[in-house]
């Protein structure tokens, strides 16, 4: 073995001494500040990809629209077929409605669909197996049939069976329009007249009965949308037989943007097509900036590993001077001194750095186990379910790219905080390091 590496694996040696103590510190800073950085961005990381995970599993990975309403949609879903990536389109209506269930009124969100059989799979995982089997009855559209989320049955006490009442809002219009034209009237009988034509014009309310309720793991879809036929929503909105818009199926929702680049090209760019992404942009850009600052943070942590080296090396240094000036005395070049500290660093950031990694993996394979155990001490409910929608647990996923980015950072970290000790002790003179000799 080369002088300069034999000397820092024996000067690392454990003797039970101060600065074995100081070392062994040294290294745990390095290896806590890796697993933390790991940990974390793993978690981000997952976080971000579960909500992708579910928003494809719900969403139509591309919309198309014309910023009103499409009246011939049937000859353009067939066109849209013909574009490659394109597996299914179905045409839709979307907006709010006024749903009423025991006296109890709420106004969430029709989605009317066509269902295809890519909907119909789509949706059926999401009923009758649902997010650890949160869905119940069955996925059954009809035009007196509705798909409710588990969030909306259960604050409102809905059970596959029930019967609820969908209300348009555009009969609230005709009724307040009704009423600020009755406050003008001059005589009761132009006031019930006014009264009489409203009346007229409301429509009766749609009657559909629950046959599923859905799970898709995501609070503001299972509590807020409600699924059912397109003839309802067309009825509900007063169109006729036109739509809100359509909805397109890919092989790859990852692929969607090149998808509907070429959609818009096969149409023109006559319409408006959003992927799914871009329907979530706000959402999936606040996980990832968050990721991006968090990233940004925990590095510091890195940096106060290599101080902890630099200290270490500084000590070393400063204990072992002696040595240092016998050995330039029998004729070390001021490099190979350097080389030696250098590698003492060097070899503690990089234990450091595979401790970390293993303390990592064994977090984050373990991670429901510690969060109950932490929760059970602090007698709390750390990323309750309820809450946060993981059923499965902290969701996290770790990624080659990130492990390799960080284990590269926190190595050269270590290694630029041993270079200041290496240069302080290439630069002693031998004879001030053996005059106390």
């Amino acid at each position: 073995m080369h002088f300069s590496p034999f000397l820092a694996l024996r000067y690392l040696k454990p003797k039970r001494s101060f600065v074995s103590v100081i070392t062994l510190i040294s290294v745990l800073g390095v290896a806590l500040g890796v697993m933390i950085l790991v940990v974390v961005i793993a978690v981000f990381t997952g976080f971000g990809e579960k909500i992708k995970e579910t928003i494809i599993g719900f969403e139509p990975h591309i919309t198309l629209d014309s910023n009103g309403l499409l009246q011939d949609w049937r000859e353009l879903v067939d066109e849209v077929k013909t574009v490659p990536g394109v597996t299914s389109a179905t045409a839709f209506v979307q907006g709010q409605v006024i749903m009423d269930f025991g006296g109890r009124r709420l106004a969430p969100v029709v989605r009317a669909i066509e269902p295809d059989e890519a909907e119909t799979a789509r949706f059926k995982a999401i009923v009758e197996d649902g997010d650890e089997g949160g869905g119940e009855g069955e996925f059954l559209l009809d035009i007196d049939t509705v798909i409710v989320g588990d969030e909306l049955a259960h604050g409102m006490g809905i059970q596959v069976g029930d019967t609820i009442l969908l209300y348009s809002p555009n009969e609230i219009d005709t009724l307040m329009k009704a009423l600020e034209n009755a406050e003008k009237a001059t005589t009761p009988e132009e006031r019930q007249q006014w009264f009489d034509a409203a009346r007229d014009e409301v429509s009766v309310p749609q009657e559909l009965t629950v046959t599923g309720i859905f799970d898709s793991g995501f609070f503001e879809f299972d509590g807020n949308i409600l699924i059912t036929h397109l003839e309802v929503g067309q009825t509900l909105y007063a169109l006729g037989t036109d739509v809100h818009g359509i909805s397109l199926e890919t092989a790859d929702a990852y692929a969607a943007p090149e998808i509907r680049d070429a959609v818009l090209e096969k149409l023109n760019f006559q319409y408006r097509a959003m992927t799914w992404a871009d329907r979530h942009r706000a959402r999936l850009e606040a996980v990832m900036v968050e990721r991006q600052v968090m990233w940004f943070i925990l590095l510091f942590l890195m940096i106060v590993a290599g101080f902890c080296i630099m200290n270490t090396m500084i000590t070393v240094t400063y204990q072992k001077r002696s040595e240092i000036g016998l050995i330039k005395a029998i004729g070390a070049p001021e490099s190979m001194i350097a080389r030696l500290f250098l590698i003492q660093g060097v070899i503690v950031g990089a234990f450091g750095v595979i401790v970390g990694l293993i303390l990592a993996w064994l977090f984050i394979e373990n991670r429901k186990l510690i969060l109950d155990l932490l929760g059970q001490a602090f007698n709390i409910r750390l990323f309750a379910e309820e809450v946060y929608g993981f059923p499965d647990g902290l969701p996290a996923v770790v990624t080659f790219r990130d492990v390799f980015w960080i284990s590269v950072g926190a190595f050269i970290s270590c290694t630029l905080a041993a270079l200041a000790p290496a240069v302080i002790a290439a630069r002693l003179e031998p004879a001030k390091a053996l005059r106390s000799e």
